[in-house]
């Protein structure tokens, strides 16, 4: 088994990449293949809209980290994705890379229909929030940055079998309980 681990957090060291380092490193003692990428470190180009990609399957703009993610994404069998909640969303690179890789996350059927192309894959969520618990879930912080990331998974045919959220980190780092929640998340791959 593969596991590809996304930071979609520009924070290299912050809260997102330790939630995703203890995913990591207990996949590892699992026996699970794993690679790690950052989303701050691949250069995206944002998509235009034009739609091409939909019918040639591939994106008219210039390859670059786009289509390395989505390699990577095509050779996993279970993904974990972090997602800082920024104005309770997904980070732009995050959702800018996503939206470059469409085609490749979802076919459609000749009346539009979506069609998953990752069908049988797992994914875990993790997110982040300054807003305290449990104001980040009622307010729809950290809460919107998970249904967002759900939304593209969804489609995309992952199966997601665990989520976990951190509030409050603007006072605190994330709690050694959330680290052991997000190492029980790994277990489930």
């Amino acid at each position: 088994m593969k596991l590809l681990v996304v930071n979609g957090s520009p924070r290299k060291q912050g809260n997102i990449f330790r939630m995703l380092s203890a995913i990591d490193e207990e996949a590892k003692a699992r026996g699970i293949e794993t690679a790690f990428v950052s989303i701050s470190d691949l250069h995206v180009a944002p998509c235009n809209g034009c739609m091409s990609c939909r019918s040639s399957l591939r994106c008219v703009l210039p390859e670059d980290g786009a289509q390395r993610l989505l390699r990577l994404i095509g050779e996993c069998d279970a993904l974990a994705v972090g997602v800082p909640c920024y104005w309770g969303n997904i980070p732009g690179q995050l959702k800018t890379a996503f939206d470059r890789i469409v085609y490749g996350m979802m076919g459609e059927s000749p009346n539009g229909i979506p069609k998953p192309l990752h069908k049988g894959k797992k994914a875990i969520i993790v997110s982040a929030c300054t807003t305290p618990f449990p104001f980040n879930i009622l307010f729809r912080q950290s809460e919107g940055a998970v249904r967002a990331m759900k939304e593209i998974l969804k489609w995309s045919g992952f199966k997601i079998v665990s989520v976990v959220q951190q509030g409050g980190t603007k006072a605190h780092a994330v709690s050694v309980r959330k680290l052991a929640a997000c190492r029980k998340a790994a277990r489930k791959l």
